[in-house]
């Protein structure tokens, strides 16, 4: 189980970003968060991965501090792909960073043989994207945060991204916290939703 427990953050102490918010994320749940730009939803996703430290509260993995080194179990997947590579390393050692996927992980996910011997900025965004995805599956992982993974994506290439990621999570029971501006498509993935404003989440 990954906890949130009365987290408060803050980037000045005018602008309260998150107050005394409390979340639970099971093992195998797919868990929706929506609100508005700047609300705070990126920085919960970083605060659950562990990218960030809560200024009040705390996050927990099986009532135990995330891990300061190491493979992380919890994965944090931004919106831009290309910010999360190094723009030098070819494709197949980016994907290859943590662990290997095997040709079949590969092909469920549509990364192509071709794309491995290239530069990143030499694919498009979606492709990328399909990479850092894959990239972030290794077998320690148990929870990932997907934080608009799918914005700049078409259609088709969006479906395709969501169900590879939701065979596998079903397969692996990981639990995924999909924070989207897209209400239809928290309701399609997630069985429950939360609405983050004013630093106070919302079931809906």
């Amino acid at each position: 189980m990954l906890n949130a427990h009365r987290l408060s953050f803050r980037f000045s102490p005018d602008t309260p970003m998150l107050e005394d918010v409390s979340l639970t994320l099971e093992a195998g749940q797919w868990l929706g968060l929506s609100g508005d730009s700047g609300a705070g939803k990126s920085t919960l996703g970083k605060l659950l991965a562990g990218y960030l430290a809560p200024q009040a509260g705390a996050v927990t993995l099986d009532g135990a501090a995330l891990p300061k080194s190491g493979m992380q179990p919890v994965q944090w997947l931004p919106q831009s792909p290309e910010l999360a590579v190094n723009p030098r390393w070819r494709v197949g050692k980016i994907l290859r960073e943590a662990w290997t996927p095997s040709d079949a992980q590969c092909q469920a996910f549509g990364v192509q043989p071709s794309w491995l011997s290239r530069l990143p900025q030499s694919l498009s965004g979606g492709e990328l994207q399909r990479v850092c995805v894959l990239r972030a599956l290794a077998p320690e992982v148990r929870f990932l945060v997907a934080d608009e993974i799918s914005t700049m994506l078409d259609p088709i290439t969006q479906l395709e991204l969501w169900q590879a990621l939701k065979r596998e999570a079903e397969q692996r029971q990981l639990g995924v916290l999909v924070i989207s501006h897209d209400s239809a498509l928290l309701e399609r993935l997630c069985p429950k939703c939360y609405h983050l404003r004013d630093g106070q989440l919302t079931l809906i």
